[in-house]
């Protein structure tokens, strides 16, 4: 018997049902599905695992917080151990008589650890069954049969260079994180995680912020007219300074502006906008974001789509179309629907298909496409509008440049040059079927040299330079990729385990008080962990072990060392570090003010001595004795913003696997929906002191 273990179950049926013969049969052991079937007379059963099985951690010894030294872990021993018991269980139980393992995990570094790891839970009831290797980017037929028919051998460089990584951010992690929630007496629940990707990357976010904060806007004036041609269309123009940054110059000129205009000079061109590129993982998700999902979700749809044989696999940084790829034969498939027919022939019907290439370049998978024609009531309403998406972007990539037309006139007003541009697209080719891309048609007429135009209108107007923008999720994840922070596969984690910490929330993200406390913090007394240089250059040696130029011990090693520098900074300012992030954590408790009449207090988190639960309440008790029932599960986040139905502060309530919930505290909130006034009236009401 031959036993291929995938990394998910639902791969695993899909593989079963397109390697099986004569059917495909199941059964269940401890509780886990096995799918068994005969190919070329030969038995063959497919276990389904739910990523790793096994996740590294410190011995028992070292689990007490209170009684263990933070430094201590730098150099502690590292050791695996189970954290899906009953997939284990089921894998000693159908491995024991397998003649050969297979493993058809996802081929990227988590992929092969997990491969890896697999294998090593098999040796310790069958220690003579040979393991072989399947690689494939797609679960289709074609990917599959032609996976299996070559296997090769696990790239025990790759499975090394996973888990360099497992260890090297166990030690981070967990020196750091309990560290500052010791320093800060935040512990159990409320712990103040940090990390050596998580850290730099909540730099950005709080660097950001701080630029915002200190922002002077500077005053600038802009000058417009709206202009009319004899036979009355109309167009606008501004002037060709564009910004004026003294207001008397521009009042000067504003004042000596006629009723009467003369085009002066027309110049027209023609210009390309090239078809967008093929989409790696980091433009998948910057995508998704624009189409309103976070990137978590992008990342976890796409993953569906792929195990269902919809999409090629998403976690690739590659925008560069392979030869190997029939670009043709899926854009065939794909015209096959009503949805998709008509962008489909404009492919076919040119001469050469010349597709879109990126910059990035790998040979581990292709750039994300879709591999099979979807119904729309075959997925979800958010499984759809991704593929779509996808699919849109696929057929794009193959189309022709679109033209557009740029018209652009000067005009001369009592001797101040005013310009008007206009556009239109004359060619939509791949613009066309590209709703994502947003193109808007500037209209000016039909000018002549020398013509006179009538000003309609001026405006003076008063303008001031904005600050920097936060940043979107599909931004930071970009800019993350730059910097070499994390890798494809785990940004949007990163993301994800920010705003369940409670250290951002929204998008555009907004860092909590907290957060720039402890940024602040850290860059104060160790610079080195919120610089993305220290993390890039320790993902540097881990492609070092992929390339076979690094050994895993060496670089996990070298990291040590990085870390114990450190903390010696750390160790050394540890009360002022505590006072700092104590006082952000205190910051993020105020809610807002006290809405109570002549109150001049500030709504704060708070909980009961006697009930031990929490609460919202005026720190100006005992004078004043307002509060307000909240939740008593999930993270509380406060959001220093009001509700637009009533003005009161609002909340944000994040339970892990759910999506956050904004939440006004005042209970008889007109914009509420009524199960949320009902859960707030079954738990008491508001109450306001005289």
């Amino acid at each position: 018997m031959k036993l291929i273990i995938s990394e998910k179950e639902i791969a695993a049926r899909r593989i079963a049902s397109i390697l099986a013969g004569d059917g495909v049969n199941e059964e269940k052991v401890y509780g886990i599905p096995i799918y068994h079937f005969k190919l070329n007379g030969e038995d063959y059963k497919v276990i389904g695992l739910k990523g790793h099985i096994l996740k590294v951690d410190y011995p028992e010894e070292y689990a007490n917080w209170f009684k263990v030294d933070p430094v201590e872990l730098i150099d502690a021993e590292i050791e695996k151990v189970p954290i899906q018991k009953k997939i284990i269980q089921a894998l000693k139980k159908v491995s024991g008589s397998a003649d050969e393992i297979i493993i058809a995990t996802d081929y990227d570094r988590e992929g092969e650890l997990i491969g890896y790891d697999a294998v090593q839970v098999v040796k310790e009831v069958n220690a003579i069954a040979p393991a072989k290797r399947v690689k494939f980017s797609a679960i289709t037929p074609k990917d599959i049969n032609q996976a299996f028919s070559k296997p090769g051998r696990i790239d025990l460089n790759l499975a090394f260079a996973g888990r360099a990584r497992q260890d090297i951010d166990l030690i981070w992690g967990a020196t750091l994180t309990r560290f500052i929630s010791l320093s800060t007496y935040q512990v159990k629940d409320k712990f103040l995680s940090a990390g050596r990707v998580q850290t730099p990357t909540l730099a950005l976010i709080v660097d950001r912020e701080l630029e915002i904060k200190s922002f002077i806007p500077t005053p600038y004036w802009v000058i417009n007219v709206k202009l009319r041609t004899e036979s009355g269309e109309e167009f606008e123009a501004s002037h060709k300074k564009k910004r004026f940054s003294r207001k008397e110059d521009a009042e000067a000129v504003f004042k000596r502006l006629g009723d009467k205009g003369t085009i002066l000079k027309i110049t027209e061109d023609i210009k390309e906008i090239k078809p967008p590129a093929p989409l790696n993982t980091t433009a998948l998700i910057v995508s998704g974001n624009s189409i309103g999902f976070t990137a978590s979700k992008t990342v976890s749809i796409a993953e569906n789509l792929y195990m269902n044989g919809y999409i090629s696999y998403p976690r690739t940084d590659n925008t560069v179309y392979p030869s190997s790829i029939n670009l043709e034969e899926i854009v065939k498939i794909l015209g096959a629907s009503d949805e998709y027919c008509r962008m489909s022939q404009k492919v076919l019907a040119q001469k050469n298909i010349v597709a879109t290439r990126g910059k990035k370049r790998s040979t581990d998978h292709p750039p994300i496409h879709p591999t099979l024609l979807a119904e729309k009531n075959n997925l979800t309403a958010d499984e759809w509008k991704l593929y779509d998406m996808i699919v849109r972007r696929f057929i794009c990539t193959l189309l022709p440049p679109a033209k557009v037309k740029n018209v652009n006139a000067s005009i001369d007003i009592n001797g101040e040059l005013f310009v008007a541009s206009g556009s239109n697209i004359v060619e939509a080719n791949w613009i066309e079927f590209y709703p994502y891309y947003k193109y808007k048609d500037v209209y000016i007429p039909q000018l002549k040299e020398n013509q006179v135009v009538s000003v309609v209108s001026k405006d003076l107007l008063d303008k001031e330079t904005k600050p920097p923008s936060r940043y979107t999720q599909g931004k930071l994840v970009e800019k993350m990729e730059e910097l070499g922070l994390g890798t494809k596969a785990t940004r949007h984690t990163i993301i994800q385990n920010l705003i369940q910490r409670g250290y951002i929330s929204g998008n555009p993200l907004r860092p909590s008080e907290k957060a720039i406390a402890v940024v602040k913090m850290l860059k104060k007394h160790a610079g080195k962990i919120t610089s993305p240089d220290m993390t890039s250059e320790l993902e540097m040696y881990m492609d070092g072990i992929v390339s076979g130029d690094e050994v895993k011990e060496d670089v996990v090693g070298r990291s040590r060392k990085m870390l114990k520098e450190v903390m010696i900074n750390l160790q050394n300012e540890k009360d002022e570090i505590s006072s700092e992030i104590r006082k952000g954590i205190k910051d993020d408790l105020i809610v807002g003010k006290c809405p109570a009449e002549n109150c001049k207090g500030n709504l704060i988190v708070r909980t009961s001595r006697k009930t031990k639960k929490r609460f919202i309440g005026c720190d100006a008790y005992p004078e004043c004795r307002t509060t307000f029932p909240i939740p008593q599960k999930g993270l509380l986040v406060t959001t220093q913003e009001e509700c637009k139905s009533c003005g009161y502060p609002v909340v944000k309530i994040i339970n892990k696997g759910r999506k956050p919930w904004e939440l006004c505290i005042n209970p008889d909130c007109p914009g509420k929906d009524e199960k949320y006034k009902n859960y707030n009236n079954n738990r008491g009401s508001k109450k306001t002191s005289d």
